[in-house]
């Protein structure tokens, strides 16, 4: 049986606050006025000379309250706070209250146990079993306090089970901190840096009091331990919330709701966490939405994520990540972000081998289809779709925006590069633009690349082209040359087999349409390399210079190795420079490397812009000392039966869903249907794609009549 130890009440220090509320006003004793109407409206203290009060403080409106230690109590009115429902009078009831600080015009009734905490300004806090902090807080950052041992240091174990990728979590971490973290693990003075960053982060120094922002409200929750709540927070029927940091604002403010367990973690900012959530060992971007019984363990989830009715376990997840629906699950991951996980897809479990230290590593767009599970070690190029199936085999997928699936007798994994292209421009453009609209954060800490056709994705469609080649050649070098000259190879397509070594283990896999793939990829890359150019051309234009002399006086070599840290797409050399500013001590603190990440995304257009017009010139067998206005004249121009061609794919691949025979079987008539889904007339992306794309046209046009 845990012994009980009688002792004093115990303030963090002799100032009884170190870290100080800025709005803190003057303070004075209790009259004995004050302290007769106390003591008749049943309060009790330890002493009434540890009582401070201000100056507009209402005796009257505090009953039945134990008081121990120092206590600040701030004004007290005769007025309500009101938040939706809920329309309470201003004061203190019923509650125990040790050590604390409680702001201007606070709510605080039937709180049981209040210790240590700093309460901000027009607080509601309502019906709390218990709120306390301990002096060795650390509010869910991985720091060691003054006198402890490192072996209580909170670690994230994520991307691997076994520890290897481990992170610290601290207040503002952001996704692209956790994967340098994690996997440049092999440079030992970048990790002994990074945890020193962190220490400096979070302050080793004992006595921090939790704090409750202004404008917050907690009711109806049971244990609240060594938390710091920032303004405007909305906090209502919680279970356990422990050694935490929730970020919340009036621009962002948070929410947690009925049934959650948050332990040893960081909420961002407009989190919304509700119904049963469990989350332990965990950091979350701002505008993340976890819902319906969700589990997140030793994980980082990205801003604009929504997950529900899942497990999450082990992961680095980068922004907009969605996760719905029960059976599915997902470990020992790093995914890199715009990804979707369908209802019963399997990642995991890792045990292949003899330790659990198996993990998949997605590119961004990853998408695995219903009722779908893998094998690790995998690993994913961007925009891989996934068709339903059980695969039993590790995975190299080197070919971006492909489908794989299984074949008939489910012994064989095929492989259709450029899939999305053809098959489904529609959601893939749609998502594009989704995802800028649904970025709801006010501050934009993390940056992010939106558009699917960017550096990362162009240098791994101008790999598969090699990969393709090469493959197709070996097989009928006079037959394929002729085939992937023509205009997309579609003829005949039939008739070619391919299979690729190393994408399966143990196997070939077989490509499918490669002829097709390839001439897709070359068509996306001549689309985003002509955008790239149109902006060039418009600069040159407006400054009446001749636009191929303007490029080439400014043009840069392109870098052609890409990494995306969180989002943010930054060329390889450059992040490399940026690790060994921290490895050294160039790099002082996480203010300074996000700084560093923000200079990047600075030269990040121009740096795209080169690397565009490497891409369409590579795709005509040109060099950029060969641009002439008149070729750039013909790019532009090739560039506008693209567009169209883009535009013609998305609205087919839309059509089906109007179309399709059994899209119609649960309608009573057409009349019906219209009214319950609408027409593709409707579609307002489409109506707003159609629109780009017109108006992309009529600028390229425009264009190369100035300079022709």
């Amino acid at each position: 049986m845990n012994k009980i130890i009688m002792g004093k009440i115990k303030d963090f220090s002799k100032d009884s606050f170190p870290d100080q509320p800025d709005h803190l006003q003057p303070y004075r004793s209790l009259t004995s006025e004050e302290i007769e109407v106390l003591v008749k409206n049943n309060n009790t203290a330890e002493s009434w000379d540890n009582i401070r009060v201000t100056g507009n403080f209402d005796a009257n409106l505090v009953r039945s309250c134990e008081f121990w230690g120092q206590v600040y109590l701030g004004d007290l009115t005769a007025k309500f706070l009101q938040y939706n429902e809920l329309r309470l009078p201003v004061g203190l009831q019923n509650s125990t209250i040790i050590s604390c600080h409680i702001g201007n015009n606070v709510v605080l009734r039937n709180v049981h146990h209040i210790s240590h905490y700093i309460v901000g300004n027009e607080v509601i806090l309502v019906n709390i079993d218990e709120m306390i902090t301990v002096d060795h807080a650390k509010f869910g950052n991985g720091i060691v306090k003054e006198g402890e041992k490192e072996e209580v240091r909170i670690w994230l174990e994520v991307g691997n089970e076994n520890g290897g990728r481990r992170v610290l979590p601290f207040t503002g971490m952001l996704p692209a901190d956790a994967y340098i973290w994690s996997r440049y693990r092999e440079n030992k003075g970048l990790q002994k840096r990074l945890i020193e960053m962190t220490d400096r982060q979070g302050n080793t120094g004992r006595g921090f009091y939790g704090r409750i922002g202004d404008h917050s409200i907690i009711k109806d929750s049971r244990i609240i331990k060594d938390v710091l709540i920032g303004s405007n927070c909305y906090i209502k029927g919680a279970n356990k919330l422990k050694n935490l940091t929730i970020n919340s604002s009036a621009r962002e403010p948070s929410q947690i709701g009925e049934g959650v367990e948050l332990v040893n973690g960081i909420v961002g900012y407009g989190n919304r966490i509700f119904y049963g959530i469990k989350a332990v060992r965990f950091v979350t971007g701002r505008n993340v939405q976890l819902k319906y019984g969700a589990r997140l363990i030793n994980s980082y989830l990205g801003c604009n994520s929504t997950v529900s009715c899942c497990e999450i376990l082990n992961n680095l997840i980068f922004p907009f990540h969605e996760q719905h629906h029960n059976n599915s699950f997902l470990i020992a991951s790093t995914l890199l972000g715009q990804s979707n996980i369908a209802a019963g897809a399997t990642i995991g479990s890792n045990h292949n081998s003899r330790a659990a230290d198996g993990e998949i590593l997605a590119g961004r767009g990853f998408w695995p289809g219903l009722v779908s599970s893998f094998k690790h070690n995998s690993r994913f190029a961007s925009f891989t779709l996934v068709a339903r199936g059980n695969y039993p085999w590790e995975m190299d997928i080197t070919l971006p925006f492909s489908l794989v699936s299984l074949s008939n007798n489910q012994r064989t994994i095929q492989v259709m590069p450029g899939y999305w292209f053809k098959y489904n421009m529609y959601a893939l453009t749609r998502n594009s633009l989704k995802f800028q609209k649904r970025d709801l954060r006010i501050t934009k800490e993390q940056n992010i690349e939106f558009d699917y056709l960017a550096p990362d994705t162009a240098e791994e469609m101008v790999a598969a082209r090699q990969i393709l080649l090469k493959a197709l050649q070996e097989i009928s070098p006079e037959r394929i040359q002729s085939a992937v000259t023509s205009e997309r190879g579609e003829k005949n397509e039939s008739e070619i087999e391919l299979q690729l070594p190393d994408m399966v283990k143990g196997s070939n896999a077989i490509i499918l349409k490669p002829v097709q793939g390839f001439h897709l990829y070359g068509e996306m890359l001549k689309i985003y390399g002509a955008r790239e150019l149109k902006k060039a051309v418009e600069e040159a234009v407006a400054l009446g210079e001749s636009p191929s002399a303007y490029i080439i006086s400014r043009f840069h070599h392109p870098y052609r190795s890409w990494v995306n840290i969180g989002g943010q797409i930054i060329p390889e050399d450059l992040l490399l420079k940026i690790i060994e500013k921290i490895s050294d001590g160039t790099i002082k603190n996480w203010i300074e490397l996000h700084a560093e990440y923000d200079g990047a995304w600075a030269n990040y257009p121009l740096q795209r812009r080169d690397h565009g017009i490497f891409c369409v010139l590579e795709m005509h067998n040109k060099k950029i000392g060969e641009l002439t206005d008149t070729l750039v004249a013909k790019l532009l121009t090739e560039s506008l039966a693209l567009a169209q061609n883009m535009l013609r794919s998305a609205i087919d691949s839309r059509a089906k869903d109007f179309t399709n025979h059994f899209r119609k079987i649960t309608f009573r008539n057409p009349e019906e249907m219209t009214a319950v889904v609408g027409t593709i007339k409707e579609n307002s992306f489409l109506n707003d794609f159609k629109r780009d794309t017109a108006r992309y046209c009529r600028e390229v046009r425009k264009l190369v009549q100035q300079i022709q």
